[in-house]
C-alpha cells in the first residue's frame, strides 16, 4: 500500500511554527501530546503577546498609584490567566477552523485537522481551561472580573472573521490586548483613560505584528479563501506595519503621560519604539522564516516597554 503524499502531515510530528526540540515534542507523554499542542503550549509566543498587555497596564497602574511596582499577585494571576485562556481559546479557533486548517500547509499538522484529537475531546479540553481561567478571573474585584468576562464576546466571534473580513488581525488585537484594561482596573476598580489609550495601543500593536505572522501564509490562504490584513494590504504591508507600530507608540506615550509618567518610562517606550522600527527595516523581502522570527521578537519588543514602567514607578518610590 502506498504511503502518504509529501504533502501530508506526519501524525504528532513538530508543527513548522512550533520551538525546536520544546519539551511537548521530546519530553511529554504521547497521550498528551495532542492537548498540549491545541493549547498551544510548544508555541509560548502567544501567551507571552497576551500577558504584555496585561503588564503594561500593571505598571501604569503602579506609576499612578504611587506604588513602588506592579502588584506581583496580579501579575501572577495575569500570567497563569493568559496561559490557559490562550489555550481556551486557541483550542476554540482550531475546532472552527478544522476543515481551513487542512487546506494550509502550516497548519494542517494541527491535531484537529490531522485526527490526533476529536472535535469533542477538544472541546472538553476547552471548558477545563475555561473553568481554570475562571478560578483565575475571580480572585480579582468585581469590576475586573465583569469585564473579563466581557472580553469572551469578542473571543468568540474572532475565528469567524476570517471568513468575512480583510481585517480579521483587528479583532484579534480587540481580544488579545484586552489586558490593557484588566491591570489597570485590578488596582483601581475601574476604567480611565491610561487604561484605554494603553488598550488602544496594544490593538494596533496586534495589528502590526500579526500581519507580520499572515506572511508566511500568503500563499495559501489565497487558495483557501482565508482573509488576513497580509492579503488585504499586499504589496503596502511593510508601510502599514509601520504605521500601525507609529500608533502603537504614539498610543503609549500618551497613556504613560497621563498616568503620570517620568523619564523611566519613556525611556522604555523609546527602547520599545527602537524595536519595532528594527522589525520594519527587516521586513523588505523577508521569508516565511524571517517574518516568523519577527512576529517572535515581540516578546523581547513589550517586555522592553513593561521594564520602563515598572522601573520609572520603583524610581518614583526611591526617590
Amino acid at each position: 500500500m502506498a504511503g502518504p503524499g509529501p504533502s501530508a502531515p506526519v501524525p504528532d510530528a513538530p508543527l513548522p511554527d512550533a520551538l525546536r526540540g520544546h519539551w511537548v515534542d521530546t519530553r511529554a507523554p504521547r497521550r498528551l501530546r495532542p492537548f498540549l499542542k491545541l493549547a498551544r503550549i510548544e508555541r509560548p509566543i502567544g501567551w507571552q503577546l497576551l500577558l504584555l498587555p496585561c503588564w503594561w497596564s500593571a505598571g501604569l497602574a503602579a506609576i499612578a498609584s504611587g506604588a513602588p511596582f506592579p502588584n506581583l499577585w496580579h501579575c501572577l494571576l495575569f500570567l497563569i490567566g493568559a496561559v490557559v485562556m490562550r489555550g481556551a481559546g486557541c483550542t476554540f479557533n482550531d475546532i472552527v477552523d478544522r476543515k481551513l486548517d487542512a487546506q494550509v500547509a502550516r497548519t494542517r499538522g494541527r491535531p484537529l485537522p490531522s485526527g490526533q484529537v476529536t472535535a469533542r475531546a477538544a472541546a472538553l479540553f476547552m471548558v477545563a481551561l475555561s473553568f481554570v481561567g475562571l478560578a483565575v478571573l475571580l480572585q480579582f474585584n468585581r469590576f475586573t472580573i465583569v469585564a473579563g468576562i466581557a472580553s469572551l464576546a469578542i473571543v468568540a466571534i474572532y475565528p469567524f472573521m476570517k471568513r468575512i473580513t480583510n481585517m480579521p488581525q483587528f479583532v484579534l488585537g480587540l481580544a488579545f490586548s484586552w489586558g490593557g484594561l484588566l491591570g489597570w482596573s485590578a488596582v483601581f476598580g475601574r476604567l480611565d483613560a491610561p487604561a484605554v489609550l494603553i488598550y488602544a495601543a496594544a490593538v494596533a500593536w496586534t495589528v502590526g505584528y500579526d500581519t507580520i505572522y499572515a506572511m508566511q501564509d500568503l500563499e495559501d490562504d489565497v487558495i483557501a479563501g482565508i482573509k488576513s490584513s497580509a492579503r488585504y494590504f499586499g504589496d503596502h504591508g511593510r508601510e502599514a506595519i509601520a504605521l500601525c507600530f507609529a500608533i502603537t507608540v504614539v498610543l503609549a506615550g500618551l497613556a504613560a503621560w497621563m498616568a503620570g509618567g517620568g523619564a523611566l518610562a519613556f525611556a522604555g517606550l523609546a527602547a520599545f519604539a527602537g524595536h519595532l522600527a528594527w522589525q520594519v527595516s527587516r521586513l523588505k523581502g523577508a521569508s516565511a522564516k524571517v517574518a516568523l522570527s519577527l512576529f517572535r521578537s515581540n516578546w523581547h519588543a513589550g517586555l522592553l516597554l513593561a521594564a520602563g514602567f515598572a522601573l520609572d514607578a520603583l524610581g518614583r518610590s526611591l526617590f
